[in-house]
This record gives C-alpha cells, sequence and structure tokens, in this order.
C-alpha cells in the first residue's frame, strides 16, 4: 500500500507532464490546465495522508523499489524516504504548486504553448518531490538536476526574448558550477562512509564512527557550495534575480516552493555531518549574513516589481542559511514554510497586479491599484506586513527567532541580519506604497483598462494571505509545534529558548526596527509622494544599488569575456595554425601523387631501369651492412 503510494505520489505529476507533452496541444487549454493541476492536486493528497501516518506512528517509511548498483563494498538502492522533514517539504511543494497551477490556467490562458507551460510545471513538481524523497545522495541528486533543467526550461520560457534566454543560461550554468561541488561532496562522503544512504550515514555518526574531520569538512564544504548555487548565496545568487524572466507563476514556484529550498533541505538532512565541522557552520553563518544584507541593499532601489521580490529572496534565504550555520536547522525549516507562504503570496500579487496593467513592471509607473483591485491589494498588504516581521504575522515568529539565535551565538551577525531586516520592511512598504497608493502614474489607456484578476487569480492569493497570517503558529515561542515535530531529524537536538525578558526585548527591537523601516518608506512615498528617478538621473550610491554593485560587470570582466577570449584564440588557432598544417599535409600528399603520376608512364625500359637501379642499392646495402 505504502508503495503504491508513494508511486502515486512521484508519478501523478509525470503523467501530467507526459498528458500535456503528447495530447496537450490536441485538447483545449481549460482541459490543459486542468489535467496539470490535477495531477499536482493528487501529489499534495497522497502527501497528506503520509504526514498523519507519520505525525501518528512517529516512525519513518523507507521504500526500497530495487537494487540499483553496486561497486566492491559500496551499495546503492533506488529506494525513497518519507519522514517528518521530507513530508513537510512534500506539503508546501505540493500545496503551493497546486495554487500555482490553478493561479496559472487564467494568467497563462491566452499564451499560444500553453499546454508546453504546464509539461514543464508539471516536470518541475515531479523532480522535486524526488529530491526530497530520495533515501540516498544519487536520488536527491537525480531531482537535484532535474529541477536545474525544469528552471532552464521555465525561465526561458518565452524563447524569442533573447534577454530570457541568456537569463535561462545564466542560471543554468551558474547552477552547474555549484553542482559540480555538490558532486565532489557525494563523492567525499561515499569514500569517508562506504555508503551516501541517508540512515546509514546517521547511524554511522550516531555510534562514533571514526572519521577522517579534515576529509569531511572538505566534503561538507563542497556539499554547501551545492547548495549555494541552487539557493542562491554570494557569490552563486546573480542568477535568480534574473530568474523573474520567466512568466510569473514560474517565479513564484522557484522563488517560493521549489528549487531555492533544495540547498536548506540538503544541509538540513545532513544536519549530522555539519555539526561536526563547525569550522564550515561558521562559513555558512557569515556567507548567509553577508548575502542577506547585500541583497537588501541591492532591493532598497530596485523599480521593478519583481526584481525587488526577487532580490527580498535571495535576502530571506541568507537568513536562513545564518539559521542552518548556527546549528538552528528547525528555525530554518520554520522560516522556509513561512518564506513559501508570504513569498508566493507576493508573486502571484505581482502577476496580478502585471496582468491589470498588461505587462508594465515598472513601479513608477504605477500607483492607486488599490481603488481598482482591492483583493489583490490586501493579500499584498498581509505578505508584506508577514514578510517585515510585524506580529502576529508568520514572518514575525519565523525571522525573531533567527534573529534571537543569532543574538546568543554571535553578536555581529545578529547586527547584520537585524539591518538586513529593517531594510525588508523599508524596500517591501515602499514597493506595496508605489504600486498601491496615490495616485495612477501609467497611462490612460492603462488606466481605462484595469480592473481586479479573474478569480482563479485571486483566490490562491487568497489561501496564501491566510497562510502568511496563521502560518507561523506551528512554532509559537516557547511552545513549538514544529520543533517537536523535527525532533527525530536532529542528532543531539538544540534546547529551546523559553520566553524570557531577553526575548521579549529582542522581539521589541527587532518590531521597532520593522516600523522604522516602514515609517521611513511612508515618510518619503506616501508624506512626501516621492518617485524614484529615471535611470539616467540616478547618481552616487543608490546607482552603484540600483547597478547591484556592479557584480554581473565584474564576472563578466573577470571571467566571461576571458573565457570567450580563449575560445577565439582557439578558434582561430584552429583556423589558422592548426588548419594549416592540416591543410599542408594535403598539400604536401596530393604535390607526391602529383610526381608520383609522372613516374607512371607506361614505358618498359625506364620500369626496367627502376628494375635495376633498385636491386643494385638493396645488393650495396646488404653488403655494406656485412
Amino acid at each position: 500500500m505504502e508503495t503504491s503510494l508513494l508511486l502515486l505520489l512521484l508519478l501523478a505529476p509525470f503523467a501530467g507532464f507526459l498528458f500535456n507533452v503528447f495530447l496537450g496541444k490536441k485538447v483545449s487549454r481549460n482541459v490543459s490546465g486542468t489535467i496539470g493541476t490535477i495531477a499536482v492536486a493528487i501529489s499534495f493528497a497522497v502527501a497528506l495522508n503520509f504526514f498523519f501516518q507519520i505525525n501518528n506512528t512517529k516512525q519513518p517509511i523507507q521504500i526500497d523499489l530495487f537494487h540499483w548498483m553496486t561497486l566492491g563494498n559500496f551499495n546503492v538502492n533506488f529506494s525513497f524516504l518519507l519522514d517528518q522533514l521530507s513530508i513537510l517539504w512534500l506539503l508546501f511543494v505540493t500545496g503551493i504548486g497546486t495554487l500555482i497551477h490553478i493561479y496559472s490556467i487564467s494568467y497563462m490562458h491566452d499564451d499560444e504553448n500553453l499546454h508546453k507551460f504546464f509539461a514543464y510545471l508539471n516536470l518541475f513538481i515531479f523532480f522535486m518531490i524526488t529530491l526530497v524523497t530520495g533515501s540516498n545522495l544519487l536520488i536527491m541528486f537525480i531531482g537535484w538536476e532535474g529541477v536545474g533543467l525544469c528552471s532552464y526550461l521555465l525561465i526561458g520560457f518565452w524563447y524569442k526574448n533573447q534577454d530570457y534566454n541568456d537569463a535561462a543560461k545564466k542560471a543554468f550554468i551558474m547552477n552547474r558550477i555549484g553542482d559540480l561541488g555538490f558532486l565532489i561532496g557525494i563523492f567525499t562522503l561515499g569514500y569517508l562512509f562506504s555508503s551516501v544512504d541517508f540512515a546509514t550515514i546517521k547511524t554511522a555518526v550516531a555510534t562514533g564512527k571514526s572519521v577522517d574531520l579534515g576529509w569531511l569538512g572538505f566534503g561538507t564544504l563542497c556539499l554547501f557550495i551545492g547548495a549555494s548555487g541552487k539557493s542562491a548565496q554570494i557569490p552563486l545568487y546573480t542568477w535568480l534575480p534574473d530568474a523573474m524572466a520567466g512568466p510569473t507563476p514560474v517565479s513564484a514556484l522557484i522563488h517560493a516552493a521549489t528549487m531555492v529550498t533544495a540547498g536548506i533541505f540538503m544541509i538540513t538532512r545532513l544536519n549530522f555531518l555539519f555539526n561536526l565541522t563547525p569550522d564550515i557552520q561558521m562559513v555558512i553563518a557569515i556567507i548567509g549574513a553577508v548575502t542577506s544584507l547585500v541583497a537588501a541593499l541591492i532591493a532598497l532601489v530596485q523599480n521593478d516589481i519583481k526584481k525587488v521580490l526577487a532580490y527580498s529572496t535571495v535576502s530571506q534565504l541568507g537568513l536562513m542559511f545564518l539559521a542552518l550555520g548556527l546549528g538552528a536547522y528547525e528555525i530554518a525549516v520554520f522560516h522556509v514554510i513561512t518564506h513559501a507562504f508570504f513569498k508566493a503570496c507576493l508573486f502571484l500579487g505581482s502577476g496580478s497586479v502585471i496582468h491589470a496593467m498588461h505587462g508594465e513592471q515598472d513601479m513608477r509607473k504605477m500607483g492607486g491599484l488599490r481603488k481598482y483591485m482591492k483583493v489583490t491589494y490586501i493579500t499584498f498588504l498581509i505578505a508584506t506586513l508577514a514578510i517585515s516581521g510585524i506580529p502576529i504575522f508568520a514572518g514575525f515568529f519565523s525571522k525573531d527567532e533567527i534573529l534571537m539565535v543569532a543574538f546568543h551565538e554571535n553578536k555581529a551577525l545578529w547586527v547584520i541580519a537585524s539591518l538586513a531586516s529593517i531594510m525588508t520592511a523599508f524596500y517591501m512598504f515602499r514597493l506595496l506604497y508605489l504600486t498601491f497608493f496615490k495616485e495612477f502614474r501609467g497611462t490612460e489607456e492603462q488606466k481605462h483598462h484595469l480592473h481586479e484578476s479573474p478569480s482563479l487569480i485571486t483566490f490562491p492569493l487568497i489561501i496564501l494571505a491566510i497562510l502568511s497570517t496563521v502560518g507561523g503558529f506551528i512554532s509559537f515561542p516557547g511552545h513549538s509545534w514544529l520543533n517537536e515535530y523535527l525532533k527525530p531529524i536532529f542528532i543531539g537536538a538544540r534546547e529551546e529558548h523559553h520566553l524570557d525578558g531577553t526575548t521579549y526585548m529582542l522581539m521589541g527591537i527587532a518590531v521597532v526596527g520593522a516600523l522604522i523601516g516602514i515609517g521611513i518608506a511612508y515618510s518619503n512615498y506616501i508624506k512626501k509622494s516621492q518617485v524614484p528617478s529615471e535611470d539616467s538621473e540616478i547618481t552616487g550610491f543608490s546607482k552603484v544599488l540600483y547597478n547591484k554593485f556592479y557584480v554581473d560587470e565584474i564576472y563578466m570582466a573577470v571571467i566571461v569575456k576571458p573565457i570567450y577570449a580563449i575560445a577565439s584564440f582557439s578558434k582561430n588557432f584552429i583556423e589558422t595554425a592548426l588548419s594549416g598544417f592540416i591543410f599542408g599535409l594535403g598539400k604536401v600528399t596530393n604535390m607526391v601523387g602529383t610526381q608520383g603520376k609522372v613516374l607512371q608512364n607506361g614505358s618498359v625500359g625506364f620500369y626496367l631501369f627502376a628494375f635495376v637501379i633498385g636491386t643494385a642499392s638493396i645488393i650495396a646495402y646488404l653488403f655494406l651492412a656485412q
């Protein structure tokens, strides 16, 4: 029964993919979208069933489908693991994935390749399910590479736009860099433990198996490089803001529920290994904190509504890695869940705005939309309050716990994370005020067509807004259901912080910081009615931020252009020197052949003369050799 349900969980979205690939063009658009949505909804229903089962029994479910490979004493089964961690990921991957599919039926209705879009979405969900349910690193790697492929297909879905193609290639190549690190990490763990199975490695660590900590540190560092690629941490983060090139449902799926959470999942899954390498943990914490701050700084001055949200995702992911690096894995998971709720709501809300604005994404050309789009505005406001860390919304609880852990473990990192959180409140309310408040700044034609989005778009927004409001209560300070639920995943789980004077003080500081950020945004964009300058008028440090610290330009100058130069040199070398040598050999051969033809003249006397000379030469050689 469990095997059948697992296969249904995996194969339902894959069946949706196959249907839309082979039959999607032959059926109506509504049928194509409905089949794709039902496929993911079935997986969500199966995930719910497994959740209730594991919540009751407290026992993980491991299902071995078949033996995969044997290399000496190294054995790998094609098997899947359903435990507390994988079930949590399955719930929000398939649950939010279903809402995004519903949204896409309306949002993408007029696209000529709708069936391809739903095929790629279904395949994305299939690979993400594979990633989180695999019982060993090789099965995880299949899903890991699969979501990378699907991100390429979806980011560049509108392939007639060359910029979108470039963004897709950038995401694919940058992830391959991280994936090489991940693969080396897998090989290292296979060498150290003669296994890549999670349960086997965890048992070896729990029983005190002696392991070379130097090699283990190298392995966990490589795994973190892989996580940095998938979850967009410095220096492999620049692909994620460009991923907004894809249709808005793709942005919501990548940024909220699937690909970017893979790195956090992998490190949490292998928490018992990272606990043995505290130096690598500190590297993770520092990079997470710095990523959070850098991305928040860049988001302060962006004017594209989706680009602000994209850098917000990078910043929030940085906070999650900060928690991972400080050993607070359960808190990182908590923020992953709440972030999935409010970031999906924000991206889908931005899509609703873009839909009403007929493709316009520049906030300088928006304004006053709350009068025309009340549902979109209210849900967007709720998600903005959540990401800004305002009580009682979901983001307040998860972000506050990260800051609390940072305060107790490393106050410098707490300061960095706190600054990033204050900036988050500012740039998110800047986005809200510029988009929904004051007077409309677009064209008269755009104003004439402003309207609320269809119910298939607003329904997911309402559900996500509700989750953004109440989702934080799964881990209420001092009494966390989530922490209790995840205890079996960790070896030596951290002691939970209880409510005390310090806790209330830190909560107060976080809330006051958020209110300061909101207040500055209100002063600038409501009281003073400021509108960001045109691109050509941006100067000073704002220009540096607007150009994202020129990181892309640095990568272009230091990495891309040298590679192009090497490729150009190689091309010219092949075309000149190497080609000249090869063609020269051909010319010599042709010349020899031409002269040879002259000797073959049909004269018997000449042939006898050549025979006599040749025979005499051989006799002379043999005589002299003696």
